[in-house]
């Protein structure tokens, strides 16, 4: 009885070495951020996790997919605009995995699947777009490329969040061309402006003018009132002003002496002939 038992031992330790082996490579563990798809015999069972679970070994496979935002930089690509320029444009796209099973099943490789669509789409985008509006509406162009690269990945289970346009890079020549045209248009609003002052300056001086006019002590006021400006600033020139109601007087005296004249004394003219 002693010599079977001691038969029985070492194959008790080994079925027993056997069943830890086993049980240590069922066990499988899997992190909050990811999700394990588990393969049966080469068919689909389902997506497990976060925690510890137990697969069947030598039957079942997994496959650990990251469930986080994913940062990827779409390299520079060259292109030329709707209106003819040819520009240097690189972005950034911002995705996550949303279902671990189409990732795995529907796509071989679906970070790099995103990549590749990422670049054609931004070179799509920019082809029917002009330089204006990639300069200056930037946030419809990207709102655009974000409907199709998401549109397109959709049925990998892949969510695109964020597609941001980083940086535009144009020749110098262009820049040059840019900066002329940008020159331009400020002395064009230069002069608008200078042109509209001058307007509202005269429309202030005709008003000006009329008021003055309705009341006669206003213009001399207004001489007073330059003379005190004058002599604030220390010049040695002295103006003294001569209200306009007195000139106006000897002018109708001088008006009335030529009349009287004209009738005291007839044009030679009129007596020969």
């Amino acid at each position: 009885m002693s010599t079977v038992l001691a038969g029985l031992i070492p194959i008790l330790c080994i079925l027993s070495i056997g069943i830890m082996i086993i049980a240590l490579a069922s066990v499988r563990i899997v992190q909050e951020y990811e999700r394990g798809v588990i393969f049966r015999l080469g068919r689909i069972a389902g997506a497990k996790g976060p925690g510890l679970f137990f697969v069947l070994p030598f039957v079942d496979q997994m496959k650990k997919v990251d469930l986080r935002t994913v940062t990827l930089d779409v390299p520079s690509q060259e292109a030329i605009t709707a209106d003819n320029v040819t520009v240097q444009v690189n972005a950034v796209v911002y995705f996550r995995v949303l279902n671990p099973i189409p990732a795995i099943v529907q796509i071989e490789d679906y970070r790099r699947a995103t990549w590749q669509l990422a670049q054609t789409s931004l070179r799509n985008v920019i082809g029917q777009s002009s330089l204006d509006q990639l300069l200056q509406d930037r946030e419809n162009i990207n709102e655009t490329l974000q409907h199709i690269i998401d549109e397109a990945t959709e049925p990998w289970g892949v969510k695109v969040s964020i597609v941001e346009i980083k940086d535009v890079g144009l020749n110098q020549q262009m820049v040059r061309a840019m900066a002329r045209e940008a020159e331009a248009e400020r002395e064009r609003r230069a002069k608008v402006i200078h042109a509209t002052g001058e307007l509202q300056a005269s429309e202030q001086l005709a008003q000006a003018a009329q008021r003055m006019q309705d009341e006669p002590g206003a213009m001399t006021l207004r001489y007073l009132q330059t003379l005190v400006e004058i002599g604030m600033e220390q010049n040695t020139t002295t103006i003294f002003p001569i209200p306009i109601e007195m000139l106006s007087v000897f002018m109708g005296q001088e008006i009335k002496v030529s009349i009287a004249d004209r009738i005291l004394k007839p044009d030679t003219n009129e007596d020969v002939s």
